[in-house]
């Protein structure tokens, strides 16, 4: 009978693009034994690339044990573990030779794949992060130097692990957990509570309405949802910085909500909405109706621009990810309201979820609706809140 491991993987990026690295473990699923580790500092890269570099170390690892092995594959990247077992596309130009090569170790008949939560991928997380570590100070991960599994050389059963992870969280201090919440193993993490602006005479009629047209102002009816947001935020008590598109009605929205919180507020212009070119002001129907072949290109991809020289969701994207490592910079530890517009709030929510470009066309996010982000100190981002329109009713 064919021997069966149990490979968990990770990779992180502190920065995402920036310095990255993985780790992978191989496990004996009987006891829980770490057979073989695998970790390296691959210098910058995303999060996504680092984490198929980690699954392709813990296959070949496990390849060198034996390759006639079952390997059942654990990762909390359902990115990675949804692109492998074929459910979604893998569309990005870095990963897709990484998986091809990850296809190639084991036949597809010998390898399965499953989503864990990341609280129980922590063996491959830990050598992730020591080899981010080594990178910092210029070294490579060694295996004398790892505190995972494998200290001495030696295999240790998961019972001696989390007897040690045991011993490590009584000895850390404890810290309330604050706002949306905290992990306690990494510090508070920066909190960005999204909020979309309130409605405009546009929104109702569900016109495109970004950066490149009109700049409206907020409705009677959004004026009121501003106001009823900065009730709901005040009640909570934990927002400690307000930060908005330069847009007018998302400025508008956020003085209301300061004013209540007693906050200034600071503009970002990497939160501005996309530039939707020629179709600013019009409705979908009417978009399709004058301009139905670059209305499908840009259903069909995030590369794809508006008509007239727009943004494409992947120029946004970039922009956004570039505000937001600013921001979680500038604010460590502290929880900050971001007010802003759909796409900017979609598109945090997909890169925190490592999900893939097309997810934006699957989200709702009405107006005056409230979403949170936690960032962590390892680079790893969790969606609190996605949507939340309770303080409107």
């Amino acid at each position: 009978m064919a021997r069966t491991f149990i490979v968990e993987a990770d990779g992180g990026s502190r920065g995402n693009p920036g310095p990255a690295g993985y780790g992978a473990v191989v496990l004996d699923p009987a006891t829980g034994e770490a057979l073989a580790e695998a970790a390296e500092f691959i210098g910058t890269a995303t999060n996504n690339v680092a984490e198929y570099k980690g699954l392709l170390a813990g296959l070949r690892a496990a390849h060198a044990l034996d390759p006639q092995a079952r390997i059942h594959v654990r990762m909390d990247s359902k990115l990675v573990v949804e692109q492998m077992s074929g459910r979604w596309k893998i569309k990005h130009p870095d990963m897709r030779p990484l998986a091809a090569e990850a296809k190639t170790v084991f036949p597809a008949t010998q390898v399965t794949y499953e989503w864990i939560p990341r609280e129980q991928n922590k063996h491959a997380d830990r050598l992730a992060n020591e080899a981010m570590d080594a990178g910092r100070i210029g070294k490579q991960w060694e295996p004398r130097d790892s505190r995972a599994a494998l200290a001495t050389g030696s295999a240790r059963s998961t019972a001696a692990r989390a007897a040690d992870e045991a011993a490590e969280a009584a000895a850390a201090p404890r810290t309330p957990a604050a706002g949306w919440g905290a992990a306690a193993d990494l510090g508070t993490p920066a909190t960005f509570v999204l909020l979309r602006h309130g409605e405009t005479a546009l929104t109702p009629e569900k016109r495109f309405s970004g950066s490149g047209g009109g700049d409206p102002e907020l409705s009677a009816a959004g004026r009121r949802q501003a106001t009823a947001a900065a009730a709901a935020l005040a009640a909570r008590g934990t927002v400690q910085a307000v930060v908005s598109s330069p847009l007018r009605r998302c400025r508008e929205t956020a003085d209301t909500v300061a004013a209540r919180l007693g906050l200034e507020v600071r503009i970002e212009d990497g939160l501005r909405e996309t530039d939707f070119g020629a179709w600013e002001g019009l409705t979908f129907a009417e978009v399709r109706e004058r301009h139905p072949e670059d209305l499908t290109a840009w259903l069909g991809s995030t590369k794809a621009a508006p008509t007239g020289g727009g943004e494409s969701f992947a120029t946004v994207a970039r922009r956004v990810a570039v505000a937001r490592d600013k921001l979680i910079a500038r604010y460590t530890g502290k929880t900050v309201l971001l007010v802003t517009h759909v796409t900017p709030i979609k598109t945090l929510v997909r890169l925190a979820l490592g999900a893939p470009p097309e997810s934006l066309y699957r989200m709702e996010l009405s107006a005056a609706s409230l979403s949170a982000v936690a960032y962590y100190a390892d680079g790893n981002a969790s969606l609190r809140l996605l949507n939340d329109t309770s303080h409107l009713r």
